[in-house]
This record gives structure tokens, sequence and C-alpha cells, in this order.
């Protein structure tokens, strides 16, 4: 379930990835970090291409997009 601000919980998020649910899950991370360790079934999103990306590998705007981004701090 989405909060109003739309995010979704880490165990909502490792429920729909369990649950088969079809959505696209994209991890905005460097690529050697992507490379080294990534969630089941996601997708590289790199941090300057978001945009671009999203509209060539999930172009209908109906699709359900996760993005779970890198946080350094």
């Amino acid at each position: 379930a989405l909060t109003d601000n739309g995010f979704i919980s880490r165990d909502d998020l490792r429920l729909k990835i369990e649950r088969g649910e079809k959505f696209f899950l994209f991890e905005v991370l460097p690529e050697p970090y992507f490379r080294k360790q990534h969630l089941p079934g996601a997708l590289h999103m790199p941090p300057n291409d978001v945009a671009a990306t999203i509209e060539r590998v999930a172009p209908d705007r109906a699709s359900d997009i996760v993005l779970y981004c890198w946080d350094e701090h």
C-alpha cells in the first residue's frame, strides 16, 4: 500500500515481490553498486537518467512503477 505521498514501505515492497505482482522495480543506483547487489527482479536506472529510462522501459504511464533509491547518508 502506498502512503499519501506515494511511498511504499520496505515490507510492502517485499510482499509485492514475494506475491509475484506485475510491476516495474527500478533501483536508482550507480552501476557498480547495482552490479554488486540488487533486489530480485530489479532493473538498473542510472541516477542521471531517470526520465529517459522509464520512458524507454515502461512507456505505459498506467504501469505500476517502484523506484528504490540509494541514500548515501
